[in-house]
């Protein structure tokens, strides 16, 4: 506390005097077991809104500030108190929207199997450039396979990757598009597609 705490209260501090009250970002997330806590974060979006009182999207309420708060990852300072409080560990999958718990498939709910973490193996393995249904697949070989070498090894991956602000957003994102599950319809829709995919001739050399 004494390295992290003078820190979190100078950004507050920032927070407050660039986007005014509130300064933490709350928002409900399930946690081991899929028990819900509070996550909290710093503010990095204004509360602009469109003149039918609806939220504007993420990257128009993004300030200059906040996205160098985002890219820096200092945003998630805060859920340091959610560490002290039990709900987190260092390490872990990241806790996600509680509207995805109906979404998960059987195999992918078991990432609730473990204390979701600040910082986790899908996190140094792309972060959120890559795809949902990868980003669950390493959570889930998290769950299987940690241990305390590999908590330490994702812990200093973890500054390189923040240091070089790599997997900040999914492309065309501000974040993350939201996940929609992986329902069997959609995965019997994506063979239909397959299948239906035209059969090309094969090439028999290169001058043709």
């Amino acid at each position: 506390m004494p390295l992290w705490l003078p820190l979190l209260l100078l950004i507050a501090l920032l927070v407050r005097v660039t986007l005014g009250p509130p300064i933490f970002f709350r928002q409900k997330r399930p946690g081991l077991h899929c028990e819900i806590f509070e996550i909290l974060k710093f503010r990095t979006m204004t509360n602009a809104r469109s003149s039918s009182g609806d939220p504007l999207p993420d990257a128009d309420r993004f300030t200059s500030w906040g996205h160098w708060l985002r890219t820096t990852s200092l945003d998630e300072l805060p859920e340091l108190i959610n560490l002290l409080r039990g709900d987190m560990s260092l390490v872990g999958p990241r806790p996600l929207l509680v509207q995805y718990l109906e979404r998960y498939t059987p195999e992918q709910a078991r990432r609730h199997e473990v204390r979701p973490g600040i910082t986790g193996w899908a996190q140094i393995k792309g972060r959120n450039s890559i795809s949902w249904e990868e980003k669950l697949r390493l959570d889930l070989w998290y769950v299987d396979n940690h241990s305390l070498w590999l908590d330490l090894k994702i812990l200093a991956l973890t500054v390189a990757m923040v240091l070089s602000r790599q997997g900040i957003n999914a492309p065309g994102e501000a974040t993350m598009p939201e996940f929609l599950g992986t329902s069997v319809e959609n995965r019997k829709e994506q063979q239909l597609q397959t299948h239906d995919q035209p059969v090309l001739p094969a090439r028999t050399n290169a001058r043709e």
